[in-house]
């Protein structure tokens, strides 16, 4: 009977997708913000130790959640199958795995913050999708086999088999119309792509990049980086969509007065703009983890300043609204540095991806400690009362930049003209500044490079060289010094727990 071993295995996959499309369409009609599937991912995310997380970030890159995701989907796929193959002789075996599947799944809703009953109801519409379609398709199974066993002579198509193969087409339609209308009823993104098209913020300035400060090498990082190409980098598997009507700021804790700001209440505050460069912990030495735009938004320190910080408070627990969390330096908010809630990039709206609508700037921390995405709670607390996502993996509490350099022209392992070779790339210290770059040709003196202007101390700073290569092979290095006469150290670090560190360096030919 391996064809009917084959069926089973086939009427669990189709029960198995059922329930997975209508619980999708349920998550969508009743405004759950994660479908199961997503929820279980984000569970595993969570759970993840340092160290694994950030080999899939290195290895997939920011398709290390589509990844999951997918491994997610192939494992149920495999799991349904079986089930459906246990089944065949053991129903209530079947109906514990359902039941096992959707008690794992409500586990990691209700792991996640500000969970309601509404939050579970999709798992329940899952579950009791897998059980009613595999006992229909069941059903129809049964009977098919027993025609088949009888032995008789079948001189008509079988109305078992007819009504298996039926009953399995209605199965899968309604599937495919759970998935659609979960996607038609799923209008979040859309509403929130529509109301930041029409979105106009007064005080939000178009950018003009200063003058003199893109030397105009060609293979260098443009010096203010687009929208599209930022990277990006957080915890999401869905991006939190948020109409600005609909946001609120609540800043509470340890402060003498409760603040909640609506989008209208930011947004009609002085407007503050600014070139700043961020750069995410994670990114190794040469590596493209970072990029420089024009932000624009609200001075963090005036809306601290109102909420009255009580004195023996350090740190701000920022949270977004897909419940990732950061603790920030409470100073680092409050000093002359322009950190802002941040309403535009680049003189748009901030991209749905980048957080809109608002998310937190601070210049001089590294993303994982500072630029919260979709930030709706701010916490003014102490350091040692709190734990954040990425702190609980094994990173450092304060994240504070470090010294950098690379060189992105010529590209490694590339081949040049003997003679005079031109050597280019960035360096950044934000909140610090560059005062020189160096280069140094294989182990030799080092050589000062030629700095770009810059229009504060808080982006990175184009830098160009030239260097005289003999025929050969060639290993070229970059160092910076900060606007306080550090040099960048040339020791190797890893990312984890508080930045790499080392002086980038390719190894090039010259040829004649």
């Amino acid at each position: 009977m391996r064809t009917s071993r084959a069926w089973w295995a086939t009427a669990g996959v189709l029960s198995g997708l059922l329930g997975l499309a209508l619980s999708y369409a349920a998550a969508a009609l009743l405004h759950v913000r994660d479908a199961p599937v997503v929820a279980v991912a984000e569970g595993i995310t969570a759970l993840t130790p340092g160290k694994v997380a950030r080999w899939a970030i290195e290895t997939f890159d920011t398709a290390d959640k589509k990844v999951l995701v997918v491994g997610i989907l192939a494992f149920l796929l495999v799991f349904f199958a079986v089930l459906g193959r246990v089944a065949r002789t053991r129903w209530w075996l079947a109906v514990t795995g359902y039941v096992v599947l959707a008690a794992l799944g409500a586990v990691a809703v209700i792991a996640k913050p500000n969970t309601s009953f509404t939050d579970l109801a999709p798992i329940v519409v899952g579950l009791l999708a897998w059980v009613v379609a595999l006992a229909a398709l069941a059903e129809w199974l049964r009977r098919w086999e027993l025609v088949e066993a009888s032995g008789e002579p079948v001189t008509a198509p079988m109305p078992s088999r007819r009504g298996f193969f039926v009953a399995s087409g209605v199965v899968a339609l309604v599937a495919a119309c759970g998935g659609l209308l979960g996607r038609v009823a799923g209008s979040a993104r859309r509403r929130a792509e529509e109301s930041r098209r029409l979105l106009r913020i007064e005080g939000v300035t178009a950018p003009d990049v200063p003058k003199g400060a893109s030397l105009g090498v060609p293979g260098v990082s443009p010096w203010q980086t687009p929208n599209g190409p930022f990277y990006l980098i957080d915890t999401a598997f869905i991006k939190p969509t948020i109409a600005p009507a609909d946001w609120e700021l609540r800043i509470h804790g340890m402060v003498d007065r409760e603040i909640t700001l609506s989008y209208r209440d930011l947004v009609s505050r002085e407007i503050t703009e600014d070139w700043i460069t961020l750069n995410c912990v994670s990114n190794e030495v040469g590596g493209d983890l970072i990029g420089n735009a024009w932000w624009s938004g609200v001075r963090l320190a005036a809306i601290l300043a109102e909420a009255g910080p009580h004195p023996d408070a350090d740190a701000v627990l920022q949270t977004s609204e897909d419940g990732w969390t950061c603790g920030t330096p409470l100073a680092a908010m409050m000093d002359e540095r322009n950190a802002m809630l941040a309403v535009a990039m680049n003189g748009e709206p901030l991209p749905i991806e980048h957080g809109f609508p608002v998310r937190t700037i601070v210049p001089g921390l590294y993303g994982y400690v500072s630029a919260t995405k979709w930030v709706v709670d701010m916490e003014v607390t102490r350091y040692d009362d709190i734990t954040a996502y990425w702190t609980e993996k094994g990173w450092s509490e304060m994240g504070p930049v470090k010294i950098a350099s690379k060189i992105e022209v010529p590209a490694s392992g590339a081949d040049v003209p003997a003679g005079d070779v031109v050597c280019a790339g960035v360096a950044w210290m934000q909140h610090t500044g560059i005062s020189a770059v160096e280069v140094q040709v294989d182990g030799g003196a080092w050589q000062r490079a030629r700095l770009a202007s810059t229009p504060n101390v808080d982006t990175w700073v184009q830098w160009q060289a030239t260097v005289t290569l003999d025929e050969g092979d060639h290993q070229l290095r970059v160092r910076a010094v900060d606007a306080d006469g550090n040099v960048q150290t040339g020791a190797i670090a890893d990312v984890v727990p508080d930045g790499a560190t080392g002086w980038h360096t390719i190894d090039v030919t010259a040829k004649a």
